[in-house]
């Protein structure tokens, strides 16, 4: 049993990503850390308001307190009205001792005057390998590299890119729910919209956006006719009209978490289509100890924290052209899962999100006692 990081201390986590959009790695981190303290969730805000407030509202299972702020599409100086929110919203809220905790670097645009008990970036990509990116953010992911306390990476590989950026940092890859995706080996009642689809069902879930290789999955529809591949998940960032259109291909939408093993249960095989480039290039796909914890056997692109360690220990297929991905599936759709499953169980025992959680506020507990130490000798020599 872990004990508090510290009595009455809240949570302040900022984050590029919606509360209610796809279940992820901030959702699954925040909603561990609301059972013992007060959590508040800091989106991005929205250009669409006549004048500028915060839109609050209680997540009704976690607890925790969602803010968005809203500002008006003319401010001129958003930063300094997303400044003033949080001051308010943090006086309301008599949020006195806190920890601040950073996905997104921008926010530090409007929040490096706090004065928090500890400083963490979870860090989910290298964002200076991405050509596109704005140099302002970069310039302050900088400032929160010297900023944090603590930096936790989303991979193995973007850890060994970033270790000698920082004193404290430790690598922490996507976890897993294991109870909940295990369900899936025993459900027997198929969602409505993919019941009259036909088997053999090849299926991925979560954000269809850049990162995925749309041409990959036409080229293997195009030459498998007879197989068909489920698409759960939103599409962000791409147009919908280049999405394929070949009938074996069925897009379903964004679904709830909860609803995700009852589609894994009806899937023979699983893939991971992502492309291979600076924005796959560091990433740890949480989705890859899903579909194995639900006992669907994996085909997937080369990406590096998949290859490593999934790939080379045999618990997923790596493929990179159409034909390798046919011929991957083709065996998977004959693999004998029995054994394979036993070992994959052995594996993922150990990788669940309470064990990463638990890891990581012992890593806050030691740095927060160390600070707490330093403060101490301080004012004895001061």
């Amino acid at each position: 049993m872990t004990r508090p990081l510290k009595k009455n201390i809240d949570l302040i986590c900022f984050s590029h990503l919606r509360w209610n959009f796809v279940y992820q790695r901030p959702q699954h981190l925040m909603n561990r850390f609301a059972k013992e303290q007060r959590v508040f969730f800091v989106e991005e805000p929205i250009y669409d308001a006549p004048s500028q407030f915060n839109e609050i509202y209680e997540d009704p299972v976690s607890k925790i307190c969602i803010v968005t702020p809203h500002l008006t599409s003319t401010n001129e100086d958003a930063n300094e009205a997303l400044r003033h929110l949080l001051n308010i919203f943090m006086a309301e809220m008599i949020i006195t001792d806190f920890i601040a905790w950073y996905y997104t670097p921008m926010a530090l645009a409007f929040s490096d005057h706090l004065d928090p008990e500890l400083t963490v970036y979870d860090c989910t990509n290298d964002l200076s390998s991405f050509k596109s990116i704005a140099p302002t953010l970069q310039e302050w992911e900088e400032r929160l590299f010297k900023k944090a306390d603590i930096v936790f990476t989303a991979g193995a590989y973007l850890y060994e890119v970033k270790k000698d950026q920082h004193e404290n940092i430790h690598p922490f890859p996507g976890g897993i729910d294991i109870d909940h995706f295990k369900q899936a080996r025993d459900l027997i009642k198929e969602p409505d919209d993919q019941l009259a689809i036909p088997r053999p069902r090849i299926g991925f879930f979560g954000v269809i956006d850049e990162r995925f290789n749309i041409d990959l999955l036409e080229a293997v529809a195009e030459k498998r006719t007879d197989w068909h591949f489920v698409m759960v998940g939103p599409t962000e960032r791409i147009d919908p009209v280049i999405l394929p259109k070949e009938p074996n291909i069925h897009f379903t939408g964004i679904k709830d978490y909860k609803e995700l093993p009852a589609y894994l249960a009806g899937w023979n095989v699983a893939m991971i289509p992502f492309q291979l480039n600076e924005t796959t290039k560091y990433i740890s796909p949480t989705k890859t100890p899903e579909f194995l914890a639900a006992g669907t056997p994996v085909v997937s692109t080369s990406i590096h924290d998949i290859v490593y360690p999934y790939g080379e220990k045999k618990f997923v297929r790596i493929a990179d052209t159409p034909d390798e991905f046919v011929c991957a599936i083709e065996e998977l759709l004959k693999f004998e899962k029995m054994e394979w499953i036993k070992e994959v169980d052995t594996f993922l025992a150990t990788r669940s999100w309470d064990d990463i959680w638990k890891q990581m506020k012992e890593i806050m507990d030691r740095t927060l006692e160390k600070k707490s130490i330093n403060r101490n000798k301080s004012k004895i020599y001061a």
